[in-house]
């Protein structure tokens, strides 16, 4: 019998966790979901590295501000230990398509890249 958990329900429920905001709160749990080696592209441009991307989520959910809605995403499994994520994210009216890379690092699901792209929202075709 094959266990029906995949990979990419593995980079899923890792993504959620991410993006949820006890998680972000917390740079330990933050910590735990990073990969050593993790880069950010942000929305504004901005290249942000595993510390910089902790101290940025830890201190804008200090504050309150809510992640927002999380919405299409889909998963393809590149390779055994990498998984692709696509969504996209509406912060009160601020667009981003995201796409995150997931790596299976010592039996563990880590982000290994993220990146966010804005976008308006009438601009958006099918695909």
């Amino acid at each position: 019998m094959t266990d029906p958990y995949t990979a990419a329900d593995a980079a899923i429920e890792a993504e959620l966790k991410l993006l949820d905001p006890e998680v972000r709160r917390s740079p330990r749990r933050v910590g735990a979901l990073l990969h050593p080696e993790f880069v950010e592209v942000g929305a504004s441009g901005r290249v942000w590295d595993r510390d910089a991307i902790t101290a940025l989520l830890v201190g804008e959910h200090a504050s309150g501000d809510p992640t927002g809605t999380v919405s299409r995403m889909k998963a393809v499994q590149l390779a055994p230990d990498t998984v692709h994520l696509t969504y996209d994210t509406d912060h009160n009216g601020r667009r981003a398509h995201r796409s995150s890379l997931w790596r299976r690092t010592g039996g563990d699901w880590l982000l290994y890249f993220h990146q966010g792209t804005p976008y308006d929202s009438d601009a958006v075709t099918g695909g």
